[in-house]
């Protein structure tokens, strides 16, 4: 079916690269998803998967874990140093614990973003260390 009733596929391509650049790219993709992908209507507040499928009890709470990982995963591949990589396993340790619990967790998930943190992480050791890899935004 071609022309306005066709639906709408969201089409995202990501670099494969190991490049600092690529990495970037991804990390970048994965905290949008994780953190900012939606938006709550009415109060404009951005929510990801991280909230989202942390309301499923223990297990929703493992697979944002593991996508969490992927971030710090990147970080090593960049080359961060062991501190740098403690703290970031430390963001998403943290944030594991704390969504086990039930309701106090699914409110954390608003107020501590572990992957927006990482992300910051990885953005200030990409401009110091690969400053090439920066985008200008306007």
């Amino acid at each position: 079916m071609d022309g306005p009733d066709r639906p709408q596929t969201l089409s995202l391509k990501l670099p494969s690269g190991t490049d600092p650049a690529s990495i970037r790219m991804r990390v970048e993709a994965m905290e949008m998803l994780l953190e900012r992908s939606f938006r709550i209507p009415g109060v404009n507040v951005p929510i990801g998967l991280d909230a989202i499928i942390g309301l499923i009890p223990v297990v929703g709470d493992f697979i944002t874990t593991a996508m969490g990982a992927y971030i710090i995963w990147e970080g090593r591949n960049l080359g961060l140093s062991k501190w740098q990589l403690s703290r970031m396993g430390a963001n998403v340790a943290f944030d594991t614990a704390i969504g086990l619990i039930p309701l106090v967790g699914d409110a954390a998930d608003f107020v501590f973003r572990s992957n927006s943190r990482n992300l910051r992480i990885i953005k200030k050791h990409l401009d110091k260390h690969h400053p090439e890899t920066r985008i200008i935004e306007g």
